[in-house]
């Protein structure tokens, strides 16, 4: 019996040694292939990562937030989808989805307004400025929303009148109401700008966190929806929460 744990012992021993060495090897590989691409690519790009895909002989290269592919030589660098034919899941698109996932929790409610309807039972974050065309046409749409809770961090990203406005937004004595006046009514913000605001923490937060355009939409399990999107699409997110 002690023969037997003695052999057993080392059979466990040596398969985690080898585990251990193929794991550092891999590590070896990525690390060069990294470096390979970085070289090639110049200051032109910082690439994150590189490490092996899905598909065999393929390696992942994260560029910024971008999902670019390699072959194990570094000469080829691609874009593209990844797909599995046997169940048609778009490798990629998940991939990206786990990238741009966050933790609700590192939401700075403080640096947000907030807009509740109904019980709110239901939450939703929005970065948002006030000079974005396509955020004005979502919270239109977002006026049909019942029983939710929005908060609404304002990012001034595209212009100097865009900083402007949201200062005198967050200086106004009910940020919320000038916000829904300017962007759904047309009624531009007036008044002072000297308050203190979250705006540069907005800014910061977003930058860290990949948030290039407006309006960027985050649910309470950290998944993002980029751009203007519909309502059936937010409430089809809203019940897969549940």
């Amino acid at each position: 019996m002690t023969k037997f744990l003695s052999a057993a012992s080392f059979v466990v021993g040596l398969l985690c040694t080898t585990l251990l060495f193929t794991e550092v090897a891999q590590a070896q590989v990525d690390q060069q292939l990294k470096l390979d691409i970085q070289k090639k690519l110049g200051g032109s790009a910082k690439v994150r990562s590189v490490t092996p895909a899905p598909v065999s002989g393929l390696y992942e290269v994260l560029v910024g937030n971008e999902i670019f592919y390699t072959d194990s030589s570094a000469k080829y660098l691609f874009q593209g989808e990844i797909i599995e034919l046997a169940t048609g899941k778009n490798m990629t698109e998940q991939r990206q989805a786990d990238l741009n996932r966050i933790k609700w929790s590192d939401l700075n409610q403080a640096n947000a307004f907030k807009t509740v309807r109904g019980n709110g039972n239901r939450q939703l974050a929005i970065f948002s400025d006030p000079n974005c065309g396509y955020c004005k046409r979502l919270e239109k749409s977002l006026q049909q929303l019942d029983n939710v809770t929005i908060y609404t961090y304002l990012i001034p990203i595209l212009s100097a009148d865009s900083s402007l406005k949201a200062k005198q937004i967050w200086c106004s004595s009910d940020p919320n109401k000038t916000y829904i006046d300017w962007m759904v009514n047309g009624v531009a913000p007036s008044g002072k700008t000297d308050c203190s605001t979250p705006l540069d923490k907005n800014l910061a937060f977003a930058k860290s966190y990949g948030i290039t355009g407006t309006p960027t939409l985050f649910f309470t399990d950290g998944s993002r929806f980029p751009g203007a999107a519909q309502i059936t699409d937010i409430e089809k997110k809203f019940a897969s929460l549940k």
